[in-house]
């Protein structure tokens, strides 16, 4: 195993947390891959610079604090990246559902602060109410019980 990848593979993980998958990526890059690649990737587990279950609770919690993404959105993207299920179930336990909750309440009752200035129909802007936030991510049940308590 050559020191210097390992260097170079330990910084690039220890500068953002990582997944398996995308240090993979960055190995074939670097012109490494195959069983000198899967000993990389266990050395560096080994010595903690990569832990997917550490990367699945940072990636969750960020998503919903940055950028208000549900927990449908946030999972889809987890499974994407090649996490397992146990480690996408870690990762959500960082959304703590009242300020889940919350934060959708939110999110919705700015949109529909906005939508009634252009839209008129109630009917209407129920429908982009639930547009906007299932497309955050958010589940359509919580959702639905939100809007038809704002409108």
């Amino acid at each position: 195993m050559d020191r210097l990848i390992l260097q170079k593979a330990a910084s690039y993980c220890a500068y953002q947390e990582r997944t398996q998958d995308e240090l993979r990526q960055k190995l074939k890059t670097w012109g490494v891959w195959g069983d000198e690649a899967e000993e990389l990737i266990a050395e560096l587990v080994s010595q903690n610079y990569l832990n997917e279950e550490r990367f699945a609770k940072t990636y969750a919690g960020g998503k919903f604090r940055m950028k208000q993404w549900g927990k449908r959105r946030i999972s889809q993207e987890l499974t994407r990246r090649g996490l397992t299920d146990y480690t996408i179930q870690q990762g959500m336990k960082e959304i703590d559902d009242e300020s889940y909750l919350s934060t959708l309440n939110v999110l919705l009752t700015k949109k529909n602060a906005a939508l009634q200035k252009t839209e008129s129909s109630a009917l209407q802007r129920k429908q982009k109410l639930a547009r906007y936030a299932l497309s955050k991510g958010y589940e359509s049940e919580a959702v639905w019980k939100l809007i038809n308590e704002l409108t």
